[in-house]
């Protein structure tokens, strides 16, 4: 069975990926990735907002301001050079494409993260942007599509690797957002990044963290948007994230027209061995189905291709049972 498959202008020999996580963040991690039969690693995110805290919690209070810059900036350059001996060291055991991810909060520091990983010889670049809008003053539904543009628009000054989107899914028209990033110069997009899930322990009368890793039942909605927008707006890498869990989750990402599914919370359930596991049930099942390779069946239930493709726009649950007593 022939599994490559071509996201965001890399090939990949399966459409497998290791998402950003703590799991990427060591080399030989990584290289047990591939061996498993990883498409390409995407390494764990580097946040901006972490490296500030950082040098807040070494700054006392009496320090010189110009003590508090030094701090920061000493901060900053520490764990960009730390990032970027992970990207050399995990190009140095793997074959598979490495792909860097950075979350920040300003333009200058998305521009200045991207050229030095790029320099390091990171093979393509995903940009994890994470905003959530909550002013009840700003009522402009582009603000938050206009600060993506923009973001992606900067960085593509910069650098010459594949850029990819990495969104969440709390869009109004997630089509037209995309549409607007392929426009920008996005390469590819991820559908979705996962959003920290806040919960409330009504013992101790405190917000706490709610549930870390995904569900099976996070997948429709990654399937519903995968299929809308791989079939409304052609020209861009799709790889679906949230909610796969199994081989069979992964067929249907692809069915909906992914190129590539990124792994995350399946590996840190079930290890590295899920990888092989997928591959191999991936390969039977195409076996069956007589598909000799995956461009022969990606996209073949997308929002274009599907015989009823209206099943991907409905919202109402009357819509299906309305028939029913």
């Amino acid at each position: 069975m022939n599994t490559e498959t071509k996201y965001a202008g890399l090939t990949l020999r399966s459409p497998l990926i290791a998402g950003s996580s703590g799991l990427t963040s060591d080399a030989e991690r990584n290289r047990e990735y591939e061996k498993a039969g990883a498409g390409a690693i995407v390494l764990k995110s580097l946040f901006e907002e972490q490296i500030e805290r950082q040098s807040e919690q070494l700054v006392q209070p009496s320090d010189f301001p110009e003590a508090a810059d030094y701090v920061a900036g000493y901060v900053k350059a520490y764990q960009l050079e730390q990032y970027i001996a992970l990207i050399r060291s995990t190009k140095a055991l793997c074959t598979v494409p490495v792909i860097a991810s950075i979350n920040c909060y300003r333009v200058g520091t998305w521009v200045e993260y991207a050229a030095r990983l790029e320099e390091a010889g990171a093979d393509a670049l995903e940009l994890n942007v994470y905003y959530l809008y909550t002013d009840p003053e700003d009522a402009r539904s582009e603000s938050a599509v206009d600060l993506y543009t923009a973001i992606l628009r900067e960085v593509k000054k910069t650098v010459s690797i594949p850029v990819i989107m990495k969104i969440g899914k709390h869009f109004g028209n997630i089509p037209a957002l995309v549409n607007r990033l392929k426009w920008a110069g996005a390469s590819g997009v991820v559908l979705f990044n996962r959003y920290y899930q806040p919960d409330i322990d009504i013992n101790r009368m405190q917000i706490v963290s709610g549930r870390v890793f995904s569900s099976r039942s996070d997948l429709s909605d990654t399937l519903r948007w995968t299929a809308l927008v791989s079939g409304r707006v052609p020209g861009i890498s799709i790889a679906s994230s949230t909610g796969v869990h199994d081989w069979e989750d992964v067929i249907k990402c692809l069915l909906a027209g992914a190129s590539a599914v990124q792994l995350c919370s399946a590996i840190y359930t079930h290890g590295t061995e899920i990888i092989s596991q997928m591959l191999t049930c991936i390969e039977e099942w195409m076996t069956q189905s007589k598909y000799l390779a995956l461009d022969e069946f990606i996209g073949r239930l997308s929002f274009a291709n599907a015989g009823n493709p209206s099943f991907y726009e409905r919202a109402q649950f009357m819509k299906y049972f309305s028939d029913r007593d």
